[in-house]
């Protein structure tokens, strides 16, 4: 394709994001911190799917449905898992009417190991999972239109059930697939109409360093866009900004970052490469700088990736707010 034929890039997008944990005043401040995602100017309000130390996201989206006037809400995302995708069906098709056609149902094979073992329930094979995830975004694109479906997997069987209630989105609410992984990449290319790219993580759920860079990254965009074929343009692209460091010495902070991963922090990667001080400043994942720098940083990301909507870590929230005025609109 050449650069006439190419798209114009999509405006950008803001995703904040929240658990209810204790770091941000528990459960029943929950609902001021979306209200607060939806003063500040975020675009829509995530929130994550773990056993550990949060809120139940489908029960919080229920709250923050009549809570919330203009802000999207969704899961950042939903272990397929925990929940049989007719249950969810209902639950996503009535949290979409009750919030007046803000939903964006986010769903992912599941990665946290740990968490299945405690809850008792069964952690597949890498193989296993991306397949039934499959078939749960084949049943959920149906029910979430309204419409009947028979299907008949290896995993889940549905006979004649028709989804209800209509959601308020036409054709159906957009389903947001999350994924760092070659074979999840092309299933999110097949079904999803939001990509959120994740780097891939080890089989302990620990995330990859490598993942990270700027060139990796790009890559993952190239997969997807061989996988999507024609709906490639029509596919909206997310990625979360995991540390917002605002400073006026990037250099500084960057080998700052580069001791703390040598000596262990945070303990949820793996350090499977050394990184330059360079490859951590250019990095989608990773934002340090002067505002203006961070938005320069999210302006060269989009041009190199097409990525546009940008997540924000839970409590990085009102770190990252004076980036949005210098990006809102382009």
């Amino acid at each position: 394709m050449s650069s006439a034929d190419a798209p114009a890039p999509r405006k950008f997008r803001f995703a904040a994001g929240g658990e209810g944990n204790a770091e941000e005043g528990g459960a029943r401040r929950f609902v001021k911190l979306a209200q607060k995602a939806e003063e500040l100017g975020y675009d829509s309000f995530m929130i994550p799917d773990h056993l550990g130390n949060q809120v139940g996201p489908i029960a919080a989206l229920g709250a923050l449905a009549v809570a919330t006037d203009k802000i999207r809400i969704g899961t950042a995302v939903l272990a397929n898992g925990f929940r049989h995708p007719a249950v969810l069906a209902k639950d996503a098709a009535t949290i979409d009417v009750l919030s007046g056609g803000r939903l964006e149902l986010g769903i992912g094979a599941g990665w946290m190991k740990e968490e299945f073992d405690k809850g008792g329930i069964t952690y597949d094979s890498p193989g296993v999972r991306i397949a039934k995830l499959a078939e749960s975004l084949e049943i959920l694109d149906t029910l979430l239109r309204g419409q009947e479906c028979n299907f008949q997997g290896e995993y889940y069987q549905i006979n004649g059930l028709k989804g209800s209630p209509r959601p308020r989105q036409g054709p159906r609410p957009p389903i947001v697939v999350g994924g760092g992984g070659p074979k999840m990449l092309a299933l999110a290319a097949k079904y999803a109409d939001i990509i959120s790219l994740a780097p891939p993580s080890n089989k302990d759920g620990k995330m990859l360093l490598s993942g990270i860079t700027m060139e990796a990254t790009a890559a993952r965009v190239e997969r997807i866009r061989e996988a999507a074929g024609d709906r490639f343009d029509d596919i909206e692209l997310n990625w979360t900004i995991t540390t917002i460091m605002p400073t006026d010495d990037r250099e500084a902070m960057a080998e700052m970052a580069l001791a703390a991963l040598d000596n262990g922090y945070p303990p949820n990667i793996e350090v499977d490469v050394k990184l330059t001080v360079e490859q951590i400043l250019n990095s989608p994942y990773l934002a340090f700088g002067s505002y203006e720098e961070i938005a320069d940083q999210i302006r060269s990301v989009r041009a190199q990736t097409t990525m546009s909507y940008v997540g924000i870590f839970p409590t990085q929230m009102e770190a990252f707010a004076p980036v949005i005025p210098l990006l809102k609109g382009e």
